[in-house]
């Protein structure tokens, strides 16, 4: 599973606020609530906060191995 609770650190740590993010950047609040429930999203879309907040792709994403169900 991908999660972004990276990027939700990072903003905090650059004191970026989501209203800047969709003030100033144009990014949509729906960009935002997709993250927020770690829906999926383009790599373009990673690119543009990577660019944004200045960052590397892990200041953003991280993986999460799922447990696998036993049968």
């Amino acid at each position: 599973m991908i999660s972004y609770s990276p990027f939700w650190q990072t903003i905090k740590e650059k004191n970026v606020t989501t209203y800047t993010l969709i003030k100033k950047y144009n990014i949509s609040n729906s960009t935002l609530c997709r993250m927020r429930r770690n829906k999926p999203m383009t790599t373009t879309k990673i690119d543009d906060f990577c660019k944004i907040l200045n960052c590397k792709v892990e200041n953003i994403i991280e993986y999460i191995a799922e447990e696998k169900k036993e049968p």
